[in-house]
């Protein structure tokens, strides 16, 4: 899977999913340029790495994805992980943090494929993130769930009016990148339960998203699909 000599823009934070997303491509041979909201933690997470540069991008705010554009010229793979969650029962949801979810997400993605789709060479591909809750409904997952599921529909709409530029959707499920941190105690019992019962054994890892992210770039063949890295959670 390499992906010498080509440009690759990933969009996000400078650790997590797209810490490795960047990483990996940087290693199969990529340029890579890592571009979000907070360039003082873009700029500590990949100082000193060779292959890697930073920009600035609000999935926010058209003008800042416009003005990107601008910046980066031509690119042959883009890749958007940036999420914003909203957690909670019905009951218990805020409407600006649905918003903020929807609009990081998809609105997000959606304004990057307008402005830089057509900065994309031949061969090239958009990757966006879903996630397991489109495809797994529990309660207290509502705004994710049906944010993800956008997302998936986005992918494939991408797909057929972008053509031939690919566009893919990547569905990650329970992935240990520190996300659940916020679990406390609790997350050692919450990733002994989910290892227990999806079908893989295990909790995933930031490497197993990011392999399937550049599966996604180099498999000229794969367009207007969700690539799912669950370890069968759904099946549950």
């Amino acid at each position: 899977m390499t992906l010498k000599g080509k440009t690759v823009l990933v969009v996000g934070r400078g650790g997590g999913i797209a810490g490795a997303v960047t990483l990996a491509a940087r290693d199969a041979g990529a340029q890579v340029i890592a571009a979000g909201r907070s360039q003082d933690k873009l700029k500590a997470a990949y100082d000193g790495e060779p292959g890697i540069t930073t920009e600035y991008v609000d999935l926010t705010d058209e003008a800042s994805i416009a003005e990107l554009g601008e910046r980066l010229g031509t690119v042959d793979h883009i890749v958007s992980t940036a999420s914003a969650r909203a957690r909670g029962k019905i009951a218990d949801l805020d409407r600006d943090a649905v918003r903020a979810s929807f609009d990081t997400k998809v609105i997000g993605p959606l304004m990057l494929a307008k402005h830089l789709a057509p900065r994309i060479k031949a061969g090239g591909s958009l990757t966006i993130f879903s996630g397991v809750a489109a495809a797994k409904i529990a309660v207290g997952t509502l705004a994710v769930a049906i944010t993800n599921g956008a997302a998936d529909v986005l992918a494939r709409s991408l797909a057929l009016e972008l053509a031939p530029v690919r566009v893919n959707a990547v569905s990650p499920g329970v992935i240990d990148t520190g996300a659940w941190d916020g679990l406390g105690a609790g997350k050692d019992d919450y990733f002994r339960d989910i290892s227990e019962r999806n079908p893989a054994r295990r909790i995933g890892t930031a490497d197993d998203v990011a392999q399937t992210v550049l599966f996604a770039m180099t498999n000229t063949f794969v367009t207007g699909t969700t690539l799912r890295v669950d370890g069968g959670e759904p099946l549950t």
